[in-house]
């Protein structure tokens, strides 16, 4: 246990510290570089100030997240045997497959659109094309490595196996939060905070999950093995803390593509790990809110050819429209982040 919170703590100090310092370089070198952001033209018309914002700031907390791991890999290396086995670290690849896998389709996506200067990189049909083959063998090494069942954990009623009917919802609820992320990401330091808060909760639901007085006591699927993922958990939290540090409202840089999707793909494994998906629906509330506004905005559209639900989607630039600030809708979709991480700890004990 002390073991485990030494490494919780180093991880999370050591992301917050890295990202920090990689922002402080990386932002001037993305100015020098003309790497940045071109605003929609369809976009709330004040946005148009934020043109040429630095993008791809992605890379800072994923930079942030790879060399804290690799450095607590060595400050514990002798102990690593005892702390970290091989099960664990296994499972911590497959963390970053699917983050960093998510996260370089974002970053061609980001590179075509700042060498071209416009808001269109990739077609959706060749993301759609990427992510696709990215999490077929996401859930291909899962299964591989035995932690993926198709059992799912429901409130209350406890474990109810799915069957093959599983597969498919997970297979497409991993590709659709990656993307209702980088929907999410449309407001200075929106996407990122939500996060954060995930981050949190998912690694008290998997160490929980991997320690097994604590699933049992709390009737909980334990699973061997996955309990020291939480480490990555803290190394997402410290880089995603020391990335707002720039991203806060006014942003000196934007996460970009690279990071957005590389943060749904994180939040996808982590949820799957720990047997938590109906949990991350919960928890992830923001990001299902914003995506299911374009969808039914697209949907009203076309059913009433040309009528708008609401005034623009995803559901931030509506409330922009409405006429509060930006500052405002931030802080208040952080703290509506914050209480549905709060509400999906309470079914820890629903059972």
């Amino acid at each position: 246990m002390e073991q485990i919170s030494s490494l919780l703590a180093a991880a999370a100090v050591g992301g917050f510290a890295i990202t920090a310092v990689a922002g402080k370089f990386m932002i001037p070198a993305l100015h020098r570089l003309h790497f940045g952001q071109t605003i929609r033209e369809e976009g709330p018309t004040w946005h148009s100030k934020k043109n040429g914002t630095p993008t791809m700031g992605g890379l800072c907390f994923i930079l942030g997240i790879l060399a804290t791991l690799g450095i607590v890999w060595v400050m514990y290396s002798p102990k690593l045997p005892e702390v970290l086995g091989m099960p664990q670290l296994q499972a911590g690849m497959l963390v970053l497959f699917l983050a960093f896998g998510s996260g370089l389709i974002g970053f061609l996506d980001d590179f075509i659109k700042v060498v071209r200067h416009r808001n269109l990189g990739l077609t959706e049909a060749q993301k759609m094309i990427l992510q696709i083959a990215l999490t077929f063998g996401f859930m291909f090494g899962l299964h591989s490595l035995g932690l993926l069942t198709t059992q799912v954990q429901f409130p209350i009623f406890g474990l109810v196996d799915m069957g093959l009917l599983y597969y498919p919802i997970a297979f497409f609820g991993i590709i659709f939060l990656v993307n209702a992320v980088n929907l999410t990401d449309g407001l200075d330091g929106l996407a990122i905070g939500p996060c954060i808060v995930a981050g949190i909760v998912f690694a008290i639901f998997i160490y929980v999950t991997g320690h097994a007085r604590f699933a049992n006591y709390l009737l909980l699927p334990y699973t061997p093995g996955v309990g020291e993922v939480t480490v990555f958990c803290a190394a997402l939290v410290g880089a995603g803390l020391g990335f707002l540090w720039f991203n806060a409202y006014p942003a000196q840089v934007f996460m970009g593509d690279v990071g957005s999707l590389a943060l749904g793909g994180v939040l996808g494994y982590l949820a799957l790990l720990c047997k938590q998906e109906l949990i991350l629906a919960v928890v992830g509330g923001l990001f299902v809110a914003e995506t299911l506004s374009v969808i039914m905005q697209v949907s009203y559209f076309r059913w009433t050819g040309g009528k708008r639900l609401f005034r623009m989607a995803p559901l931030h630039h509506h409330f922009e429209l409405k006429g509060i600030p930006e500052s405002k809708i931030i802080i208040r979709f952080w703290i509506t982040s914050a209480l549905l991480g709060l509400v999906a700890l309470s079914v820890l004990k629903l059972r």
